[in-house]
């Protein structure tokens, strides 16, 4: 690839880099006015994203602008640390994500989901004390249970439903209970559960308790968990061959601006 060329890509690509890293960043900054605790847990991650982004990216360009080959370095060794971080990351991520899948229940559209399943990794992580709490007080607030019975009107209906894995798992008892369903939010708790699963005990039907507490609450976020980290670790493959060769392209150019300056 010519002088030219080269350092002509490399300086568009980062300056639309820089764009995005802005957006992110202001992304960011509405996320921590937002008043959800729970989005504002990602609020530190993605301004850090945003401003790596942003400093890695001017780099580039000031180096690409100037044909200056320190800048162009710099800009090598820190994208090449990128592209371990996210190799490493993106194999971790199917590692995690291999275990879990969920359990056929006759008479039901959705699956259920059980905690053992899944990697020792999330197993860790969703019965720290600390974590769950956080977690739990997020699945209160959000509408995932309260707006069963507004979805689902008849108890044909929320029969016939396909519910998501956290409220096949958060909202309504296992299966293995028995408990009949009145409607998409009340169950008979004054049947005698037929299994010995203690989350049959700690199902209520108030709006802040429902089965909160269970393992198989666990299992549904644990399952939205590995869901979402596989688009995520997709997303990064794709991301990984992209910036490969924006690599391929960053040595390029700064051969070419070596070249220059020694002539």
């Amino acid at each position: 690839m010519g002088s030219g060329a080269s350092t002509f890509v490399i300086r568009w690509i980062n300056f639309l880099t820089m764009i995005i890293a802005i957006a992110v960043i202001c992304f960011g900054v509405w996320m921590s006015t937002h008043h959800d605790n729970c989005r504002k847990t990602l609020t530190l991650p993605v301004l850090g994203l945003g401003a790596i982004i942003l400093f890695i990216s001017l780099i580039g360009f000031l180096g690409a602008l100037k044909n200056v080959s320190f800048l162009l370095w710099v800009y090598l060794v820190m994208l090449c640390l990128i592209l371990v971080a996210i190799l490493v990351f993106t194999v971790l991520a199917f590692i995690v994500t291999n275990n879990g899948s969920g359990h056929t229940v006759t008479g039901l559209r959705y699956k259920e989901y059980q905690l053992q399943d899944y990697h020792s990794w999330f197993l860790k992580q969703l019965n720290n004390t600390r974590n769950w709490k956080h977690l739990k007080g997020c699945l209160v607030k959000s509408e995932d249970c309260n707006n069963l019975p507004k979805k689902y009107k008849t108890l044909k209906e929320y029969k016939q439903a396909k519910l998501t894995p956290i409220e096949a798992g958060c909202c309504r008892p296992p299966s293995e209970c028995g408990y009949p369903a009145v409607n998409a939010s009340y169950y008979d708790l004054s049947f005698h559960p037929i299994s010995t699963n203690n989350d049959c005990k700690l199902y209520k039907n108030s709006k802040s308790i429902k089965c909160y507490n269970c393992d198989s609450c666990k299992a549904g976020v644990a399952q939205y968990m590995k869901t979402e980290w596989r688009i995520v670790a997709i997303f990064n493959v794709i991301l990984f061959v992209v910036l490969s060769m924006v690599y391929f392209v960053a040595c390029c150019a700064r051969r070419n601006a070596a070249r220059s300056r020694s002539k």
